[in-house]
């Protein structure tokens, strides 16, 4: 993903003549100090609570107990627990199921956007990637509303044909479903890698006689490969890290996977069974550390497979004809329809009405009383409130935090380099559910971080751990856009490292910074399981609120906190589309 900043080299060359510096300065002393600095703060800020989970799970009691004490009672209690082994199948079934889904889809639309000349393409490169804006849990709350065994659709279906054909909780529905909600990964790194590709080899296949989808499957998705295999262990590690979707669709049911089960843990024994999480948690790092390894050397690989198959070529659209744009939009279309339409048609209807269900004509329900409830209760008050500062102010502060650790890897490819990647990559390993719950333990761990527990300063810092990998991201591709010869012409003429970002680098990316704020933005609002363990008076969030209303059954205020999470995600999006971010590769 990346933000486009606006004409760089002319901005550049302004700056680069305004200063001149004196020579014979400790340039790179001071960047390798700097680098230092940044990588001992950062390994700080990951490796204690991965560090505090993994010595929780030798405990035989939390670890604030004076009863706890070094043992392996827990991972005994875990690994002869059936339920745990029936998790960790059902996790992996999910997961793969998912990347069955999610993976060819996602590639057949990266290609019909990207390749051809369907119509609208603009407006599409858009709409693919509305669901993965969108939180898991508002989604599978949405798909219960109009395709659950009383929702909308299922209930027209069964006037039509007399049975409804689905069932949402089930695990072959949780895979569907997770699988086409997880098409736009799938789609922004094939997409990324298609569009650097030339078109010769398309084009001499199709004057040879080969039809459009031929021309995909033996020409196109050879070249694209290293991306779709990159792309399937994401949505693997996103399979295991799921935690909305099993809630909301599996647990009615009893279908477990490791998230919901370190969460059904929490109580188990009427008391916080924190050491028993902490096993489960460090088994989850186990399985998907690797799978972090692997996506590291697969991007690397996958970038430099697409500039040398994109050099200096000439790309060109593929013709779809009149028959075969019908066929691409319908194939797209009817993707939305499910995967967007679907859900937010079904919050939206649910959030306005007072009952629904089989008997119930929706038209005398409307009401706008869901919404003037959510202003009687103060927790709901706070945590639309705390929502908003999260995502605005949190993550314009999030946006420095990750132009900092940004610099320190900027134009370095060194030793330090990959430690730092390694350090961004690590908390990726890890579900939010299980980050939330690692940062609880660091506040009560740490004495002068306890006063902070109950404020939004522990949020905040878990929130900027979990999107720390997609921060930097974005902020690398803004960095990436500015000239060597720039910084170059500045250092050789004795400005110091520091002198040289500040004058340079950040006046030139500063454009792009705003764009990358709107997009954490998102990330920041649809984030809900890491509040999960931290939500308490004065902490609440939407996403951690509507997980907690779960359990009473109160569908009236969970549809209007959905609708309000999805307006507010919206709202992002589009200002993130008028602040000149570009929202694909």
């Amino acid at each position: 993903m990346n933000v486009q900043t606006q004409n760089p080299a002319l901005a550049a060359v302004g700056v680069a003549h305004a200063h001149h510096y004196p020579a014979k300065m400790p340039v790179v002393g001071n960047a390798r100090l700097y680098r230092i600095v940044v990588i001992g703060l950062l390994a700080l800020a990951v490796l204690t609570p991965v560090g505090l989970i993994i010595y929780q799970s030798f405990l035989t009691g939390p670890f604030f107990s004076p009863r706890a004490a070094l043992g392996l009672d827990a991972y005994a209690y875990v690994f002869t627990d059936r339920n745990f082994y029936k998790a960790l199948g059902t996790t992996a079934v999910f997961a793969f199921g998912m990347v069955a889904i999610a993976v060819p889809l996602g590639g057949l639309l990266a290609f019909l956007i990207t390749r051809t000349d369907i119509r609208y393409k603009r407006l599409l490169e858009i709409l693919v990637l509305v669901p993965m804006f969108i939180s898991s849990i508002v989604l599978a709350f949405g798909y219960t509303v109009s395709v659950g065994p009383t929702g909308f659709l299922s209930l027209a279906m069964r006037d039509l044909i007399g049975i409804v054909p689905w069932n949402i909780y089930s695990l072959t529905g949780m895979i569907v479903i997770a699988g086409l909600s997880h098409v736009p990964h799938v789609h922004l790194y094939v997409s990324s890698a298609m569009r650097s590709l030339p078109s010769d080899l398309e084009e001499a296949a199709r004057t040879s006689g080969a039809n459009i989808w031929q021309v995909s499957r033996d020409v196109t998705l050879p070249m694209v490969l290293p991306s779709i295999v990159f792309a399937a262990s994401l949505n693997v590690l996103l399979g295991f890290e799921t935690f909305g979707i099993p809630l909301v669709l599996g647990d009615p049911n009893g279908i477990m996977v490791l998230t919901t089960y370190i969460y059904k843990l929490t109580t188990l024994f009427g008391t916080p069974t924190y050491q028993l999480m902490a096993v489960v948690a460090v088994v989850l790092l186990l399985i998907t550390l690797p799978l972090v390894w692997m996506q590291r050397r697969l991007l690397r690989n996958a970038r430099r497979y697409a500039a040398l198959g994109g050099k200096g070529s000439r790309v060109a659209t593929l013709k779809l004809g009149r028959n075969g744009q019908l066929v691409a939009l319908g194939v797209i279309g009817l993707w939305l329809f499910v995967s967007v339409v679907l859900p937010i048609g079904g919050i939206t209807v649910r959030a306005f009405v007072d009952a629904w269900g089989e008997g119930v004509n929706l038209l005398d329900q409307l009401t706008l009383a869901n919404f003037a409830r959510l202003t009687e209760v103060p927790s709901l008050v706070r945590g639309m409130i705390n929502t908003v500062i999260l995502s605005v102010v949190g993550g314009a502060v999030a946006v420095g935090i990750y132009l900092l650790v940004g610099l320190a890897g900027h134009r370095n490819h060194g030793l330090s380099n990959t430690v730092l990647d390694y350090i961004v990559l690590l908390p990726r390993a890890l579900p939010g559910l299980v980050i939330g719950l690692a940062f609880f333990w660091v506040f009560l761990f740490v004495p002068f971080l306890t006063p902070l527990r109950p404020t939004l300063f522990s949020l905040f810092i878990a929130y900027v751990v979990v999107g720390l990998s997609y921060g930097l991201r974005l902020l690398q591709g803004t960095l990436i856009q500015v000239a060597p010869e720039l910084e170059e012409s500045a250092r050789t003429t004795g400005a110091t490292i520091g002198r040289t970002w500040r004058d340079i680098v950040i006046p030139i990316v500063r454009p792009g910074l705003a764009g990358a704020w709107a997009l954490i933005m998102i990330i920041f609002l649809r984030e809900y399981a890491t509040g999960v363990y931290l939500m308490g008076a004065g902490t609440e969030v939407i996403g951690s609120l509507m997980v907690s209303l779960l359990t009473t059954g109160a569908m009236n205020t969970i549809a209007a906190l959905a609708l309000i999470s999805i307006v507010l995600t919206g709202a992002g999006l589009a200002l993130a589309l008028r602040l000149g971010a570009r929202i694909h590769d």
